[in-house]
This record gives C-alpha cells, sequence and structure tokens, in this order.
C-alpha cells in the first residue's frame, strides 16, 4: 500500500527583516528563491520561498518577514531547529564561508553514523545546522558564489523539542506513516521515507522553558503528501484521533491541512503538486511577486506598501 505522507515537505518561519532575509539565504547560504509572494491571511507581509532549482519537496524553507518583530525563544514545544544537507568533504569550506560573513557557529560534532553538524543562527536567531554526510544523491543549487561540489541539497532533519518523545512519536508511527529508525540518549530519529531531507529529531528537553514565538522561531512544519486524495485520507485519520485538522485549504503551490500535533508543534500536511512553476517559467523562479487571486485588486497598493527587495549575490562570493 502506498504511503500517504512521503517525508517532509515544507518548514516555514518567521523573520524581522526582508532584505536581511533574503541576502542571508540566498546570498550567504547560496538557497534559490523560487517564489516571492505574499501571506494568505496577511497580505500586507511577505511569504518567501527558498529551496533547490525547482523548489522541490524536502527543500523548501519559507518565511513570513515581519517587520521590527521582537524576537522568539526557542524552546520545548516547538521546531527549533532545521537542517541542511551538503557534503562531507565540505567542512572546511564552510567553515571559511561563516568566518568571512561573520556568522557565529559551534564546532563540528558528530552525530549518529557518519554526520558531522555544525549549528548556527540567522541574522534573527533562527536555530540551523549544516549536516555534513555522503547519503545524499541530490544535487545542490547555487547562483554562482558557491561552488557546486559544496553547495546545499536542500534539508537533512528538523528537530522538534518535546516535554517527552512518545505521543509525538505516537502520532508519527501511527497516522504519518513514520517509522524509528535511529536513536541516541534523548534524540528519537522517525523517517517516512529513508532519505536526507525527510528526518524528524525528536529531542526530550522537559528541562526546558517552552518556546514562544517570534521572528527566529518555526511557525510549522509541513509534510508531504502525493494529491488532495492522499490528503483527504490523512484528514480522515486525523479527524479519528480527534486532532481537528482544517479544512483543505488551497495554497496556490500545493493544497494544505493544519492541525497541532499533541506536544504543541503546529503541523501542516502539502500536496506535492502542481509545484512552482505554474505561474512563473523554471528559468525565472522568484523573479516577481505573485499574488494569490483574490489580492491581484490589491497589487498596486501591496507593490508600494511591502519593502523592495532585491538579490546582492556579487556581494557574497
Amino acid at each position: 500500500m502506498a504511503k500517504l505522507i512521503t517525508g517532509i515537505h515544507h518548514v516555514t518561519a518567521i523573520a524581522a527583516d526582508s532584505q536581511h532575509n533574503v541576502d542571508f539565504y540566498t546570498g550567504i547560504l547560496g538557497l534559490r528563491l523560487v517564489k516571492k509572494t505574499v501571506n494568505f491571511d496577511a497580505p500586507d507581509v511577505y511569504h518567501f520561498y527558498y529551496g533547490d532549482e525547482n523548489g522541490s519537496p524536502g527543500s523548501i524553507l519559507t518565511f513570513f518577514p515581519y517587520a521590527g518583530l521582537v524576537r522568539g525563544r526557542h524552546g520545548k514545544g516547538m521546531l527549533n531547529t532545521t537542517t541542511f544537507s551538503v557534503p562531507s568533504n565540505s567542512i572546511g569550506y564552510w567553515e571559511e564561508r561563516f568566518k568571512k560573513f561573520n556568522v557565529n557557529y559551534k564546532p563540528a560534532e558528530d552525530r549518529f553514523h557518519a554526520e558531522t553538524v555544525i549549528y548556527f543562527e540567522d541574522p534573527d536567531g533562527l536555530g540551523l545546522e549544516l549536516v555534513f554526510n555522503d547519503k545524499d544523491a541530490r544535487a545542490g543549487f547555487s547562483y554562482g558564489q558557491i561552488p557546486p561540489e559544496h553547495a546545499i541539497k536542500g534539508f537533512y532533519n528538523v528537530e522538534i523539542w518535546e516535554e517527552g518523545y512518545e505521543r509525538t512519536a505516537g502520532l508519527l508511527s501511527g497516522q504519518l506513516d513514520h517509522v524509528l529508525i535511529a536513536e541516541r540518549g534523548n534524540r528519537f530519529r522517525f523517517a517516512a521515507t529513508d532519505a536526507p531531507g525527510n528526518y524528524v529529531d525528536i529531542l526530550c528537553t522537559p528541562d526546558s522553558l517552552r518556546g514562544l514565538g517570534g521572528s527566529g522561531t518555526v511557525h510549522h512544519i509541513a509534510f508531504a503528501t502525493p494529491d488532495k486524495e492522499s490528503q483527504t485520507a490523512v484528514q480522515q485519520k486525523l479527524l479519528s484521533i480527534s486532532l481537528n485538522p482544517t479544512p483543505i485549504l488551497d495554497r496556490n503551490y500545493f493544497t494544505s491541512i493544519y492541525f497541532r500535533e499533541p506536544g504543541g508543534v503546529l503541523f501542516e500536511v502539502a500536496t506535492s503538486g502542481p509545484g512552482f512553476a505554474i505561474d512563473e517559467t523554471p528559468d525565472h523562479l522568484g523573479e516577481l511577486l505573485k499574488l494569490p487571486p483574490q489580492y491581484e485588486a490589491r497589487r498596486s497598493r501591496l507593490e508600494t506598501e511591502l519593502p523592495p527587495v532585491s538579490l546582492h549575490i556579487d556581494q557574497y562570493k
């Protein structure tokens, strides 16, 4: 029987400054800005999508940048770290790149088998990691400022902090097609598909404070499902255990349902299609402001009120 959930679709976080966000993720990290649109629920706020060349599920990190928003706090009940996959021979390159652009990072450490990890944060304090490994066959993306052999390939895993892992683990394994594939100390790793870009690590952190929303925190994580039929089946499974998912919502590039997992993290289930090329050609993704149909009548005002942003790739060579 085909799985209803195939892995991670995207992670959505909150930022405080639009241009700083674009500069960090396209300039320093080399991700592609695959879509520039607005928040469906607050159209005076951008929604940026970054990822690989095509914005493939398992590579997409998105942001709502609210100007001047105060920082949140990492803690239990939140997804606190999003990690990117890079080749194992790229440690020296990325350490030097972080030094060059004054990105604070922690010394490399080992995690599980054949994984070396460097933790760092973006300008808002969002928790990020690079995982250096040789098990990722995906192609990386770069605007040219990062050599292809060192480019980010997409996500590797995400890290959720919880009071205890059991209830969230039960949801992942019981309704979302995940299995436990590794554990070490207080870290439990689950996956729907055993490949980089799909690992969900639950950390038991009972002594940590609860997280607080704000800039530098994750708003939600989305899991990928093939289509609306499989999405509806997931929705029915969630209803059967009283998790009260939302109705199916059209997000232009996919459809979505949302619900809270037992530890408090907002989960989404998003369809793998139709994808980001429905309103821009693959060669020109992310170049124009694309609006949901209900906001097209407000385009002139939105284009005036939203802060201008642009790519500054040459500054990050």
